[in-house]
C-alpha cells in the first residue's frame, strides 16, 4: 500500500449518518475479488439522483455523518472508496469492521466530534496530516501501530516480510514433521 502523511484537498460532503457497506458498494458489484474497479459502483443506487453529491463534488477527503461503513464486514466498501480517490474518510463515528478494513488498506478514517465535521463540512478545504494527527486545527486520535503501518506503506504482507530472516531462521531450526514432497 502506498505511504500516508498528508492530503489536502476540496472534502466531499456525505451528509447522511448510519452510511452502511450495502449503500457504500451494493452486493452485486462484489462479484470479483480485485481490489479495483470498484470506484464506479461507489453508492451506485444514490448516484442514479442527479442531485447526489459525488455527482457534483470531487475530493480525496469524504466527510460523512455518524456510524459511517455500519452494517456487514464487506472489505469492498474501503475498496470502493480508495478506487474511487478517497484517502480518508472523516466522520463522528465508523463501524469497527469497516474501520479495521480500511486502515488495513490505506484509507484513513478519522473520527471526531460531529461539531467538528459540521464546521469541516463549511470549509472548502481541509489537510489531514497523519504526521500531527490533526485535520486542520483538530486533533484525532489513531494508535501508533495503525499510524506507523500508514506512514510506511506497510499492510499485512509487508509486516510479515519485516520479519522474513527470523522466519526462516525458525523455520530452519524446525524439521517439518512430515516430507512434504511426493
Amino acid at each position: 500500500m502506498k505511504q500516508f502523511e498528508t492530503v489536502t484537498s476540496p472534502p466531499v460532503v456525505l451528509d447522511r449518518s448510519d452510511v452502511d457497506t450495502d449503500q457504500i458498494i451494493p452486493k452485486q458489484f462484489l462479484k470479483r475479488i480485485e481490489r479495483t474497479g470498484f470506484g464506479e459502483f461507489l453508492f451506485f443506487d444514490w448516484r442514479k439522483d442527479p442531485d447526489f453529491v459525488l455527482n457534483h463534488q470531487t475530493g480525496r477527503i469524504l466527510l460523512a455523518g455518524r456510524n459511517f461503513g455500519c452494517g456487514s464486514s464487506r472489505e469492498h466498501a474501503p475498496w470502493a472508496l480508495q478506487d474511487y480517490g478517497f484517502d480518508v474518510v472523516v466522520a463522528p463515528s465508523f463501524g469497527d469492521i469497516f474501520r479495521q478494513n480500511s486502515l488495513k488498506i490505506g484509507l484513513l478514517p478519522v473520527a471526531l466530534p460531529e461539531e467538528q465535521v459540521r464546521e469541516l463540512m463549511q470549509r472548502d478545504e481541509i489537510t489531514v496530516d497523519l504526521e500531527k494527527r490533526t485535520v486542520d486545527e483538530f486533533p484525532f486520535e489513531l494508535d501508533d501501530h495503525s499510524r506507523a503501518c500508514l506512514l510506511n506503506g506497510w499492510d499485512d504482507i509487508a509486516l510479515t516480510l519485516r520479519e522474513e530472516d527470523a522466519i526462516a531462521a525458525y523455520e530452519a531450526s524446525h524439521a517439518a514433521p512430515l516430507s512434504t514432497l511426493g
